[in-house]
């Protein structure tokens, strides 16, 4: 299974500007609700640094000894109030957002948008309404979901002697929702002790919060915040979430700049190197962008993305390489790979990520580096250098 990241978000609060900063995917972006209608995917990439700077030789597959890892992201249709209901376009919003795995919430920083995406005076509006309220619609959506038929499964699951958590898992499975997920938040809600046909609506909201926190990870983007830099617009608090503030615009900038040939920009760094001549304006654009840079530290686009992967899905980056020596795979091709797994996976899990049947018929690994023999549950490390040893023809 590949992994996406779902920008979620109310209309106009900069997901398409994000969404094309980080894929420079050709969208529409502009100033008013449901600019966009349908989801847009696209690739996106995280960063590490490339295990080919340890050798005398460079692998190819990087720049400037930066490895860069693909993501999928999917830039969803903005959402309203009531979403849940099918207000604006939120059945549509919903059904895509399922297949993330993790959501970065973009909020307006600048409090320019009123609860439906359209544009109000700077500092007017609220964003800490806009982080609760996309909770409130996701809950909602899971708990509409599992209270269909509720009487008639909990019943079920009397008369049968069911596993609650695969009840509600399958219940919840459209919503992206594992039998994992569901075991979780029965034991922190406590519902394990209470018998399912005695539910309240308020125990399985609260069971949907737990689980819309444990299935969607979620880290906000506080957007804009470029625009109203030394102004009084209200700060963004979210009390069990990430929040960084991001100039998606001063991303797309950069990214744009860069790729035109006018400046060396490495994602998420502080600075860019001007390399070739500019004209008036566009040497007054990008300052603009610098002091954004220097206000910040970056536009914050790249640590999004970062802290969703590594923090929220708690992931690694493993190389695995067919000849531990020289580090290559079969056709001579240094570190061809860079797989992102889930922190904790094992030398099996790394073969069985290559192939099924390297997993089943899997004999042992090597690490690369210290060209010592691995057992199969040995726990990787992010930037091990891996080389699995099988049957497997």
């Amino acid at each position: 299974m590949s992994m996406t990241i779902g920008l979620a978000g109310k209309p106009n609060a900069g997901k398409s500007t994000f969404f094309k900063s980080v894929t420079l995917a050709d969208v529409e972006i502009a100033n008013y609700p449901f600019t966009t209608i349908h989801a847009n995917h696209g690739v996106a990439y995280v960063q590490t640094a490339c295990p080919c700077l340890e050798r005398e030789a460079r692998c190819g597959l990087c720049k400037d000894g930066i490895r860069y890892v693909a993501i999928d992201i999917i830039d969803v249709a903005g959402l309203v109030p009531d979403a849940h209901k099918g207000k604006g376009l939120g059945n549509s919003f919903l059904d895509d957002l399922r297949q993330a795995q993790a959501i970065i919430h973009v909020v307006d920083a600048s409090a320019s948008t009123d609860p439906e995406g359209n544009p109000i005076n700077p500092g007017t509006g609220n964003p800490d309404n806009d982080i609760r309220f996309l909770d409130y619609e996701l809950e909602m959506w899971m708990f509409e979901i599992l209270n269909r038929n509720w009487a008639k499964l909990s019943r079920k699951i009397k008369a049968e002697n069911m596993k609650i958590e695969d009840a509600v898992a399958d219940q919840l499975s459209g919503a992206g929702v594992s039998v994992e997920n569901a075991n979780y938040a029965l034991h922190e809600t406590n519902l394990y002790s209470v018998e399912p046909t005695k539910w309240t609506e308020d125990d399985m909201v609260r069971l949907c919060r737990s689980i819309r926190k444990e299935s969607k990870p979620m880290i906000i983007a506080a957007n804009k915040f470029d625009a109203v830099l030394g102004s009084q617009a209200p700060p963004v608090r979210a009390e069990d979430k990430t929040v960084v503030l991001t100039s998606a615009a001063a991303e797309l900038a950069l990214k744009s700049a860069a790729k035109a040939g006018f400046i060396h920009y490495v994602p998420g760094s502080k600075t860019f190197e001007i390399t070739a001549t500019l004209s008036p304006a566009q040497e007054k654009g990008l300052e603009s962008v610098r002091h954004v840079l220097e206000s910040n530290g970056s536009t914050g686009v790249q640590e999004c993305l970062h802290r969703a992967v590594f923090e929220l899905l708690d992931m690694i980056i493993v190389f695995p390489v067919e000849d531990e020596s020289k580090w290559t795979n079969k056709l001579g091709t240094m570190l061809p790979d860079a797989y992102l797994m889930k922190n904790g996976s094992s030398c099996r899990d790394l073969a069985y990520k290559i192939h099924t049947e390297i997993g089943d018929k899997f004999l042992y690994a090597v690490d690369a580096r210290t060209k010592m023999r691995l057992a199969e549950k040995h726990p990787l490390k992010s930037g091990d250098v891996i080389k699995i040893v099988s049957t497997a023809k």
